[in-house]
């Protein structure tokens, strides 16, 4: 048996969010941990279908995704979540929350430069964006606050997934969150 906690991922589109997520989610189930993926564009397509991408629209977005993992994290899940969440005061915001119920929070900066995330980008949504065709696109025509003091930085554009999803379980183990 283990505690639930939270390990919210955030960072840019394409910075590795998901990938990261996914493997370490594969990797507590191999353990017999109970764990659940919050990807963020799979609770906008189920739980914020209508939102848009309005500051307001966002702040509802991460708010709902924060209170679906509190729940998961009380009932003793990891909760893993995966969304660009772009606004430092909304993460601190559903960060003291969970923190009010003495869940952990741990934040993880997926961190890549823009030119890695350009030249990674297989929609070619980056390419766009940067030419003014997609309007409020986070990181280029809107924007994206970096954490000031995440728990974990991982550095996608420099290091393997296997590197940074080492480097996550090494500082959750070390904190006690898993064994």
């Amino acid at each position: 048996m283990h505690k639930g906690f939270i390990l919210w991922f955030t960072g840019l589109s394409g910075a590795g969010k998901s990938t990261i997520s996914q493997r370490l989610a594969e990797i507590f189930r191999q353990r017999g941990y109970k764990v659940e993926l919050l990807d963020g564009d799979e609770v906008r397509t189920h739980l914020s279908k209508g939102l848009g991408f309005s500051k307001e629209d966002r702040d509802t977005n991460i708010r709902r995704i924060g209170y679906v993992a509190r729940l998961l994290a009380r009932n003793g899940v990891i909760a893993i979540t995966a969304a660009i969440s772009p606004y430092r005061e909304i993460r601190d915001e559903v960060r003291a929350h969970i923190q009010e119920e003495g869940a952990a929070f741990v934040e993880v900066f997926a961190n890549a430069s823009l030119d890695a995330l350009v030249e990674r980008d297989v929609k070619g949504l980056y390419k766009k964006a940067l030419a003014g065709e997609i309007a409020n696109f986070t990181g280029v025509s809107d924007p994206y606050e970096p954490p000031l003091q995440p728990e974990i930085e991982v550095r996608t554009d420099r290091e393997t997934v296997e590197e940074s999803t080492q480097r996550i379980l090494n500082y959750l183990s070390e904190r006690g969150l898993i064994g």
